[in-house]
């Protein structure tokens, strides 16, 4: 039987990715898949993707438009999810990133901050705090925040994201904490150097993002290497594993 077979999967930012990976991966594996994305074609393309990998295991796929950093986009995102699907049982907030317009906290620009901090912290917030209701109608399930291994460790110039990344790895344990009477399991994947586009984009010109990379012992991560783990995350083989930060970083943190 496929692993996730008859659960609800909500995944934000899902158009790209470690999201389209994961939206892939979620769906061979028997989920029902919500891609909430910002990016109307790249949504169109990840459901269509994901729905073919689907195959004969049950599951689907599904885009909604949403902006996470709006309540109302997300509230309807979720009113659509639970009149198409019936259930939330898993939510994967990854949405998020940083930029080139980061920086020092004595150089980088208020804007900047706020549009990291609103993104990848308010966006993991909100999401969690209007999806957990369904899920707990559910039965539980598992909620995958993505972290980052700026989270663990120093990595100069880039203090908006350390700052953002840090807070989701603080309230990922606060979170376990507070719902594992409702069957909830909260955890965290921490990457480390993943070769999204956006990431490409970003090693082209940062010098201190180039001198992690070059830490990973087993080379560079890739979209699936992080999408797997969430399918662990999600499945019942994750039963116990809760308020954890798991480094999936090639061994970057302990170099």
């Amino acid at each position: 039987m496929p692993r996730l077979a008859g659960k609800v999967a909500f995944i934000t930012g899902g158009g790209g990715g470690i999201g389209r990976a994961t939206a892939e991966r979620f769906a061979e594996e028997g989920a029902k898949v919500v891609i909430a994305e910002i990016d109307q074609v790249r949504g169109d393309a990840a459901a269509q993707s994901a729905r073919a990998r689907s195959k004969n295991s049950g599951g689907d796929a599904h885009f909604i438009h949403c902006d996470i950093r709006e309540r109302l986009n997300v509230e309807a995102a979720f009113a659509e999810t639970m009149e198409r699907y019936g259930g939330l049982h898993i939510l994967h907030n990854n949405a998020g990133g940083s930029s080139p317009e980061d920086g020092p906290v004595t150089d980088v620009s208020e804007d900047e901050f706020w549009r990291v901090i609103t993104l990848d912290l308010y966006g993991t917030f909100l999401c969690s705090k209007l999806g957990i209701p369904y899920m707990i109608k559910s039965g539980g399930g598992s909620i995958i925040n993505m972290s980052s291994i700026v989270a663990l460790r120093a990595l100069p110039g880039r203090d908006c994201y350390t700052s953002a990344k840090g807070a989701v790895a603080a309230l990922t344990r606060s979170m376990a904490v507070e719902y594992a009477a409702h069957k909830i399991r909260v955890n965290a994947i921490a990457p480390g150097v993943v070769l999204t586009e956006r990431v490409k984009n970003l090693l082209k010109g940062s010098k201190d993002i180039e001198n992690l990379a070059a830490t990973h012992l087993h080379g560079l991560g890739l979209p699936i290497h992080m999408a797997d783990v969430a399918v662990y995350l999600a499945s019942d083989e994750a039963a116990i594993t809760t308020g954890q930060i798991l480094s999936v970083d090639s061994g970057a943190t302990i170099r």
